[in-house]
């Protein structure tokens, strides 16, 4: 089952949406079109983050409806929106060897001793078909060709295979990146911060753990329609379910929490020497989960410096 979270414009031919969440709905994406689960079931919640908070149950009663013949709606007629519009966290690890030897030059040693992340903005998720701002302190914008897995179910010190269970499904993790500003920030020690906070894509779907092999899917990245780069996440390091038994130590992990992968392999345009530029479409597919299309938005004028950076003067 793919889950998706959709919008229908208002028009005058078409029935007012349910307010409650914003105009947003929650469906099932089939080729031709979406699914309407909550025609099926008006129990559903309006949205994907109560659906995951009603864990199992939650994904059982989405399942019974999509099984039920529910109206389909033709995609032209519907907006997606990221899967999770607001997810209750986001965080991003690194846990492919080739992306980290391949952007840091030397991999740390204490890189194959313990996954390491960062943590990024929950409000500014952005979906399918959406234009990615350019922010104007940076002059290297790039794309990530990532997986994210979806928490479904709340864990605390769990096993690994209790952790496996937790993970309600997978979707497409596209981490831009102002390359510039992200490592001038990561030589202080911390972050990074402005680097990343300002757009992570997701999307098309929700894939739950049927609809997705991590270990075999394929994937790729296209800009333009060229292809840029192709891969896959069988090399991770740690595994999705080893990464949330770590980290599920001493902080609960809850559903709508959000765990990118890190980049495949020469996944990014940092490994690659090239650089994407306004205007650009932006496409990351990945086998049995969809693919994610965004447009690169306009530079705006001014001088990347002087946006950032305050210099402190010296006598």
């Amino acid at each position: 089952m793919r889950l998706v979270t959709f919008h229908r414009p208002v028009t005058d031919a078409k029935p007012v949406m349910d307010r409650r969440n914003g105009g947003d709905e929650i469906g099932a994406l089939v080729d031709d079109g979406v699914l309407d689960l909550r025609a099926a079931a008006p129990e559903l919640p309006p949205s994907m983050l109560d659906l995951l908070r009603m864990e199992e149950a939650g994904l059982a009663l989405a399942r019974a409806a999509a099984e039920a013949r529910p109206p389909r709606l033709p995609l032209d007629e519907v907006e997606l929106r990221a899967p999770l519009p607001r997810p209750n966290s986001l965080r991003d690890f690194m846990l492919v060897e080739e992306h980290v030897r391949n952007s840091l030059g030397d991999v740390p040693a204490e890189w194959y001793e313990i996954p390491v992340y960062w943590k990024g903005n929950p409000d500014t998720v952005l979906g399918p078909e959406a234009t990615v701002p350019w922010p104007p302190y940076t002059e290297k914008l790039d794309f990530e060709l990532e997986v994210g897995a979806i928490i479904g179910r709340r864990v605390w010190r769990a096993s690994v295979a209790e952790a496996g269970a937790a993970i309600a499904g997978y979707t497409i993790f596209n981490d831009w990146s102002a390359r510039d500003i992200q490592f001038r920030e990561m030589r202080v020690g911390l972050g990074p911060g402005l680097g990343k906070d300002f757009a992570t894509s997701l999307g098309p779907c929700l894939a739950t753990r049927e609809e997705f092999d991590i270990a075999t899917a394929r994937m790729a990245a296209r800009v333009n329609g060229e292809v840029w780069a192709e891969g896959g996440l069988g090399s991770m390091l740690y595994s999705f379910p080893e990464v949330v038994a770590h980290l599920s130590q001493e902080q609960p992990l809850l559903p709508g929490d959000v765990l990118g992968s890190g980049t495949v392999g020469r996944g990014c345009g940092l490994e690659l020497e090239r650089w994407i530029a306004p205007g650009d479409v932006v496409e990351l597919e990945v086998q049995g989960i969809g693919l994610l299309r965004n447009v690169v938005g306009a530079r705006p004028a001014g001088s990347p410096a002087e946006s950032i950076t305050r210099r402190r003067e010296h006598a």
